[in-house]
C-alpha cells in the first residue's frame, strides 16, 4: 500500500500548488471583475465536472440524487444554501487577488482548520486532544492582536474563516458525494452564471478586444476541475489524518504567492498576528503526525 500512500500524497500537493495558482490566473483575465470571473468559471467548470461523472461511473449516483430532491424539496433547499456559502467562497477567492487582499484571505485558510476544531467541539460534541486546545489558545494570540491592531478583523479573514464551517456541516448533514454534489451545485449556478454573462452589456467587446480569454476562460475551468480530481483521488489513497494534515499546504502557497509574487505587504506587526497562528498550525501538524504514529503502531499493516 506504499505506493499509494505516496501517490496519494502528490495529489494532494499537485491539488493545493492549482489551488493557490488561481489567485495569480486572474490577473491573465484582466479586465474582467470577480463576478464575471466566477461566471466563466463556473461555466467551464460544469463540462469538465460531468466528464469526470462518466468517467467516475458516477452517472446513476448522479441521476439518484436527482430523483430524490424532486420527491424532498427541502433537500433542493439545502443543496441551494450550501451552493450559496460555497459561491461566496469561489467569488472571494477569485476578488481577493484583484483588490490587494491575499494575505487577508490566506489569513483565514490558517484559521479555518482550528475553526473547524470548535464547530466540532460546539456542534458535534467532539473532545479537543490536549495539543488541539494548546494550538487554539495559541491561535487566539494572533486573533486578539488583530482585533487590538485593527479594532476588528478583516472582513475578508473572517469570510473563510467562518463562512467554511456551516458548508462542511451542510455537506455533511447532506451525505452528498463529493463529486455528485459538486455537480449538483455546478447545476444550480450555471443558469445564474450564463444570465449574468448575457445580462453584461459590453461581454462580447471583451472577449473580440482579448483573443486570449477564448482559451483562458476555459483554462480556469479545466484548472478548477483537475485541482478538484487530485484533490479527490488524494482524499482516497491518505488516511484521513494524513489529508488533513497536507490541506495545510494551500495557505503557506496562498501566503507565500501574496508576498513574493502579487507584492503584498507584511509589515513586523502582522507578523505578531500570523506569526501565533503559524505555530497554532505547527502544533495542529504535530498532534496530527503523533495519532498517525500511534495508529501505525497499533495497526503496523496500516498504510502511512
Amino acid at each position: 500500500m506504499a505506493p499509494l500512500s505516496g501517490q496519494g500524497v502528490l495529489w494532494s500537493v499537485l491539488a493545493s500548488c492549482l489551488f493557490a495558482l488561481i489567485p495569480a490566473y486572474v490577473f491573465w483575465l484582466a479586465p474582467l471583475d470577480g463576478q464575471a470571473i466566477l461566471a466563466w468559471r463556473v461555466v467551464g467548470t460544469l463540462p469538465a465536472v460531468l466528464l469526470l461523472v462518466v468517467w467516475c461511473q458516477r452517472v446513476a449516483e448522479l441521476l439518484g440524487e436527482l430523483r430524490r430532491v424532486l420527491r424532498e424539496p427541502w433537500r433542493l433547499l439545502l443543496i441551494a444554501l450550501a451552493t450559496a456559502l460555497m459561491a461566496v467562497q469561489w467569488w472571494l477567492f477569485l476578488w481577493a487577488p484583484l483588490q490587494g487582499q491575499t494575505l487577508e484571505m490566506s489569513l483565514g485558510y490558517f484559521l479555518l482548520p482550528l475553526t473547524m476544531v470548535l464547530a466540532g467541539r460546539v456542534f458535534y460534541g467532539e473532545r479537543l486532544r490536549p495539543l488541539q486546545r494548546i494550538a487554539v489558545w495559541v491561535a487566539l494570540v494572533g486573533v486578539v492582536h488583530e482585533l487590538w491592531l485593527t479594532q476588528a478583523f478583516s472582513w475578508v479573514t473572517l469570510l473563510v474563516a467562518l463562512g467554511y464551517p456551516p458548508y462542511f456541516m451542510l455537506r455533511r448533514h447532506l451525505q452528498l458525494q463529493p463529486l455528485v454534489g459538486l455537480t449538483l451545485e455546478m447545476l444550480l449556478l450555471i443558469p445564474l452564471a450564463l444570465a449574468y454573462l448575457l445580462w453584461l452589456p459590453d461581454m462580447a467587446q471583451v472577449l473580440l478586444s482579448k483573443p486570449a480569454l477564448w482559451l483562458l476562460l476555459p483554462g480556469l475551468g479545466v484548472l478548477s476541475a483537475a485541482a478538484f480530481v487530485l484533490y479527490l483521488s488524494a482524499s482516497r489513497l491518505l488516511p484521513f489524518g494524513l489529508f488533513g494534515i497536507l490541506s495545510y499546504v494551500e495557505p503557506v502557497l496562498l501566503f507565500l504567492l501574496a508576498w513574493l509574487w502579487l507584492g503584498e505587504s507584511l509589515s513586523w506587526q502582522s507578523l505578531l498576528t500570523y506569526g501565533p497562528i503559524w505555530l497554532a498550525v505547527l502544533i495542529s501538524v504535530a498532534d496530527s503526525l503523533f495519532v498517525l504514529r500511534r495508529q501505525r503502531q497499533i495497526n503496523p499493516a496500516a498504510p502511512v
